[in-house]
């Protein structure tokens, strides 16, 4: 009976080679030795499927989820949070119409990554009423040092280019709002 088989020949546990091509044997001719596919241990029945068919999908035990390799590139117009560098800085916070939040953080700083979902949040909420930015301190030292930073995360507020208030450390999210709501009613 000829079958199409995916074959992987095994040496030691190895997989030496893979290949797919017609082979001639018998059911009963399988060899005793395991037979892997994708480092999965496959039973013989498995492997039964005849020519006509389409090979069936393999058991949901060894299927296996897949990161996509497609990007969508919509995700990013999707969140709010923007980066503002050195020199994009007098055009999206001092020239600002609207109030802006701006947080200073750095890839390494634990807290800084805890307060990264809120702000956010914060920013799909009052989409259109603040502009909301995030500045990178090991990016941009420059901004960070003139606005006198010295431990991160901290959140600049500005309304009509100027400072107004700053927000030091991971703090709860009403914090964060209940400054906002006070820059907005201004």
């Amino acid at each position: 009976m000829e079958q199409n088989v995916q074959m992987m020949s095994m040496t030691r546990g190895r997989v030496l080679q893979c290949c797919d091509r017609s082979i001639a044997f018998a059911c009963k001719g399988l060899p005793n030795l395991p037979t892997r596919r994708g480092g999965v241990m496959l039973e013989k029945s498995a492997l039964n499927f005849s020519l006509s068919s389409p090979p069936p999908p393999p058991p949901l035990s060894i299927r296996r989820q897949r990161k996509s390799s497609v990007l969508c590139k919509a995700r990013d117009a999707l969140d709010e949070v923007r980066v503002v560098t050195d020199s994009s800085w007098d055009n999206l916070v001092i020239s600002s119409e609207n109030p802006v939040l701006v947080e200073f953080w750095a890839p390494w700083c634990g807290p800084c990554r805890m307060i990264a979902p809120v702000i956010d949040e914060l920013a799909k909420e009052y989409a259109g009423k603040i502009a909301c930015y995030k500045l990178n301190t090991d990016d941009c030292p420059t901004i960070a040092t003139q606005y006198g930073i010295r431990s991160i995360p901290t959140v600049l507020f500005f309304k009509s280019g100027e400072k107004k208030e700053s927000v030091i450390g991971a703090v709860p999210k009403s914090t964060l709002s209940a400054t906002i709501e006070k820059y907005l009613d201004l």
